[in-house]
């Protein structure tokens, strides 16, 4: 990711006769920037909306109907502004861009504003309605449980707020569990130390923090303590003050092992509780109490629960298309 400065983003839009606009960059490195290595980020961009747009000179060329056009007008401006914000463009910037959520909230920059999560490496914003009514009970609620497929950024979000909080010194630690249902939860049997045996179910938990820290300091972090690897087995007992504490995949965990993970909560704390019920691992799919936590906790007023489907998927658009024919399955 390239060093942040100031960037002239002053666009200049000229339209012709021939349904064809031209955007015009005064900035050769935010051109660079929007159009991509080999041009793969309009190559994504006119997949995703069935256009044609040309990249010449100083210059994004599109040509499509009027409606179309405006389309990938506002995604350019909206591409522009993660480029100025986080220095570079992820594919998901680039699936966002044609998101009506995702351009409403642009033009609403007071909204926007309001629900940037700022973290060291960079600014994370909520890609759809649930996202921002999740960010919104992330920072406000004590407890929190989200349910709902892969790619709806249930995981990432929640490590991003935990660590801006951390780093602000809102709290003292942020602790990470996860069930280990394929080991059956003899964690002992594994080679290493507590968190040698558990490392590799949480991996997902680790790929959000490098993407938001820098590996050496979340390393750091690690070794004082600050963040915490906590295998759901070995919570019992524990009153987190002070703390951030995430389980991940509690879809695999008992409806023993989530009440045990909820009644940790203690002074200026938060529990978050994430889980896909699709996707059960346990033997015995009718254990997981992920589904009758939601439906015992939803009516207090200090726990917010949040259900995401397949229109949350910010991931990849092949991912939201899987998932929803899947869940069509499940539902015949």
């Amino acid at each position: 990711m390239i060093p942040k400065k100031k960037i002239n983003t002053d666009l200049k839009f000229v339209y012709s006769d021939n349904n064809s606009i031209s955007i015009i960059f005064p900035n050769n490195e935010l051109l660079m920037g929007v159009v991509g290595e080999f041009n793969k980020n309009l190559k994504e961009l006119e997949n995703l909306t069935d256009t044609s747009i040309y990249f010449r000179g100083n210059s994004i060329i599109i040509k499509s109907n009027n409606k179309k056009n405006q389309i990938i007008k506002n995604a350019i401006q909206f591409l522009c502004d993660q480029f100025i914000i986080n220095g570079s463009i992820e594919k998901k910037d680039i699936v966002s861009s044609v998101s009506k959520f995702m351009i409403d909230e642009n033009n609403s920059l007071n909204k926007k504003i309001e629900y940037i999560i700022k973290t060291p490496k960079k600014s994370v914003i909520p890609r759809s309605e649930k996202q921002k009514e999740y960010v919104s009970a992330l920072r406000n609620s004590d407890i929190i449980i989200s349910a709902g497929p892969a790619g709806t950024g249930k995981t990432f979000l929640s490590v991003a707020v935990a660590l801006t909080m951390l780093l602000e010194k809102k709290i003292e630690r942020i602790i990470l569990s996860r069930p280990a249902v394929e080991a059956g939860e003899r964690l002992g049997f594994l080679p290493g130390d507590m968190r040698e045996k558990v490392d590799p179910y949480l991996r997902p938990l680790y790929d959000s923090l490098y993407d938001l820290l820098d590996f050496e300091k979340i390393q750091k972090k690690i070794e004082v303590g600050d963040i915490e690897i906590a295998p759901l087995a070995f919570m019992r007992g524990r009153t987190l003050k002070n703390s951030f504490a995430i389980l991940d995949e509690a879809q695999n965990a008992t409806d023993t092992q989530i009440k045990m993970f909820l009644t940790r909560i203690g002074e200026n704390s938060k529990i978050v509780i994430n889980g896909d019920p699709s996707q059960i691992d346990l033997p015995n799919k009718s254990l997981s109490g992920l589904n009758r936590s939601k439906k015992l906790l939803q009516h207090l007023k200090e726990i917010t629960v949040v259900d995401f489907d397949h229109t949350d998927v910010v991931r990849h658009p092949l991912v939201s298309k899987i998932v929803k024919a899947y869940s069509d399955h499940n539902n015949d």
